[in-house]
């Protein structure tokens, strides 16, 4: 498990493995149990789960307080503000398909030569325990961006985003890519084409590359194209599979 002693963005950007999951039910208690059994993150999913500002808040406290990283994803960019001034180790960002918005998601996330507002009585400011320049410098070095690339046009101009500063990483939204090049499946040969150009430009720019995967199996096919974050179902998909084997177990 992670320690405080070396942030989440630090480990991403050495190339360690890590494994995280989306939490969609608002809850501390998924939070809670994930950090206890040892993930390296959980996603707080803010786009498609019925998240709100004071969930998150409140979830993040029990990802810092399980040695977590909590991470958000947020349904805009005006929701990253918040999350970090609650605490969160980093966002991950939809749809980021030109550099234009690219440089938008970075400078919503950083302070210097960014635009992210500053207060000094957030969670992330320490309640006023810290300084100006203190919490600066900290929240700078160890806020992780992931922008999440799951548009065609994104992939078409994958190399340009690459370059823009700020972005750490890029999420491959295979989900989206399929439904939006109309795909049978994703892991179709123009989904695969996909990922491996998304993949290069990521390595080529010194960029983090992740997945979600449904099995070991299918994370071991995306080491070949530099994939170091996986994340594997959501805390509802957990549920659900222990639920339905307990209850065949139980009929049988």
């Amino acid at each position: 498990m992670a320690t405080e002693k070396t942030p989440f963005r630090t480990r991403l950007q050495s190339g360690e493995r890590l494994v995280g999951t989306f939490v969609k039910t608002p809850t501390i208690h998924a939070v809670e149990i994930l950090g206890q059994v040892g993930y390296d993150f959980v996603v707080l999913d803010a786009e498609h789960a019925p998240l709100d500002r004071s969930q998150i808040d409140v979830m993040l406290f029990a990802a810092r307080a399980c040695n977590v990283a909590g991470l958000v994803r947020v349904s805009q960019v005006s929701e990253i503000l918040g999350v970090l001034d609650s605490g969160a180790a980093g966002v991950l960002v939809p749809h980021v398909s030109s550099p234009e918005r690219a440089r938008e998601v970075a400078q919503a996330a950083r302070y210097r030569g960014g635009k992210r507002g500053y207060s000094g009585s957030t969670r992330s400011s320490l309640y006023g325990g810290g300084t100006v320049w203190g919490t600066v410098d900290r929240e700078d070095a160890q806020t992780t961006v992931i922008a999440m690339i799951e548009d065609p046009e994104a992939v078409e101009d994958i190399e340009a985003i690459a370059k823009v500063e700020g972005i750490d990483a890029f999420f491959i939204g295979r989900g989206d890519l399929t439904v939006a090049y109309g795909a049978p499946k994703n892991d179709a040969p123009v989904i695969v084409d996909a990922v491996r150009r998304i993949s290069a430009a990521a390595r080529a720019n010194g960029k983090a590359v992740a997945v979600m995967v449904g099995a070991p199996e299918e994370a071991k096919a995306f080491v070949e194209f530099g994939a170091t974050a996986y994340i594997v179902s959501t805390d509802q998909g957990f549920l659900r599979k222990a639920a339905a084997a307990a209850l065949a177990g139980m009929r049988g």
